[in-house]
């Protein structure tokens, strides 16, 4: 379904609250072109409890949300992404599907290795991938006074892409090349660090190109027998000198859809009119995502202003109503012979978009500026 049709889809749902089979099997299909359109096979999945149980919305992102907001009632480019200078209208923040390999590192008895694996077929192939940033965070809060002075100093963190699957046996740093290699001071505030991955994600889109990355942490003035190594499923000493901190990655992809880009129109000027009357004209409608049930995949806006056309296109077509020159002369013809030629249309003529927060079918969490979704003016057409 064209992106246009969007805000009538969302009419027609809201509008038929009781249908009978072959209306609900229309509604359906009509949903799914939509869904398609934002990059969805389905609705967003339901998390057990409701929208608390949902991966948490990066403050970035609602900053993100917000600016768009306000820059729907001015002239703007929403094609750009101000925040990382870069060409793009969806904003993804991937999350990593990698796991914390047990124990240490066969490679360096000293280090813990994580695994991070983001899977880039989430993007559609239309799309044009404009930047990849990775984010690692160490979240190390210790529990203790004694724990930050048993602590090391230190942190070395290095960065590894795979290249190729390792066999069983073999030795994995031959299947491995150094990308980042830095030293970050423990601290009680979350530590952190990005880098650039826009080659290497874009390689990742093909079949069979992405073996993810690894992530060593070894602590830097530390002995080896004052660290705890991690073991999943194993039980935990109750007082251990000194823990490695929790990883916490994700990926910022940020991509372009050309076919949703165009300009922004200045929608300051936009007053839709209050009096009753059956001219052409747009009018009022509210779109609330619970009434469609979409309340919880979508997490801004709950609702929207959508509006609707609607009216006739009487004889003579005054300058508000928009009317091409086909429809001035429809309407004479209408006028001489109304049984043989119809009125023309109330259509729109202008439309805005809206910033829709939500999730994907991979619980990633998405920003993407959606064009024609609201109606502004209306015309004979």
């Amino acid at each position: 379904m064209r992106p246009s049709l969007a805000a009538s889809l969302l009419l027609a749902v809201t509008l038929l609250g009781a249908c009978d089979p072959s209306h609900v099997d229309e509604m359906r299909s009509q949903e799914r072109l939509f869904l398609g359109s934002l990059g969805l096979s389905a609705p967003g999945p339901r998390a057990p409890g409701g929208r608390p149980g949902r991966r948490h919305v990066p403050s970035a992102l609602w900053r993100m949300f917000r600016s768009s907001e306000d820059a729907r009632t001015r002239e703007s480019d929403p094609c750009t992404v101000s925040e990382y200078g870069v060409r793009g209208n969806i904003i993804r923040y991937v999350q990593d599907q990698g796991r914390l390999v047990s124990g240490w590192s066969s490679s360096c008895q000293a280090c813990v290795e994580k695994q991070l694996f983001f899977n880039m077929s989430v993007l559609q192939p239309v799309e044009l991938l404009s930047l990849a940033q990775l984010e690692v965070k160490f979240h190390w809060r210790p529990l203790r006074s004694a724990e930050l002075l048993q602590a090391p100093g230190h942190l070395g963190v290095s960065l590894y892409k795979v290249i190729r699957a390792t066999l069983r046996g073999a030795n994995p740093q031959a299947n491995r090349r150094l990308l980042l290699s830095q030293s970050l001071r423990l601290q009680p505030e979350p530590s952190s660090v990005t880098m650039d991955l826009t080659p290497l994600a874009e390689n990742w889109r093909k079949p069979g190109r992405n073996y993810g990355l690894v992530v060593e942490l070894l602590p830097l003035g530390a002995e080896p027998e004052q660290l705890l190594p991690f073991h999943p499923g194993h039980s935990l000493p109750p007082e251990p000198a000194f823990a490695l901190p929790p990883i916490q990655a994700s990926l910022v992809a940020v991509s372009l859809n050309p076919h949703q880009c165009r300009s922004r129109q200045r929608r300051s000027a936009v007053r839709l009119p209050v009096t009753p009357s059956n001219v052409c004209k747009a009018r009022r409608l509210y779109i609330d995502f619970k009434d469609v049930g979409w309340q919880d995949w979508i997490i801004a806006p709950q609702g929207y202003m959508a509006n609707y056309c609607h009216g006739e296109c009487p004889f003579p077509l005054s300058e508000s109503l928009n009317g091409t020159n086909h429809a001035i002369l429809q309407t004479l013809v209408h006028s001489l012979d109304p049984r043989g030629t119809p009125q023309p249309c109330c259509v729109p003529i202008r439309l805005a978009p809206i910033s829709m927060l939500y999730y994907d079918n991979n619980d990633n969490v998405v920003l993407r500026h959606y064009q024609d979704m609201v109606v502004d003016e209306c015309g004979c057409r």
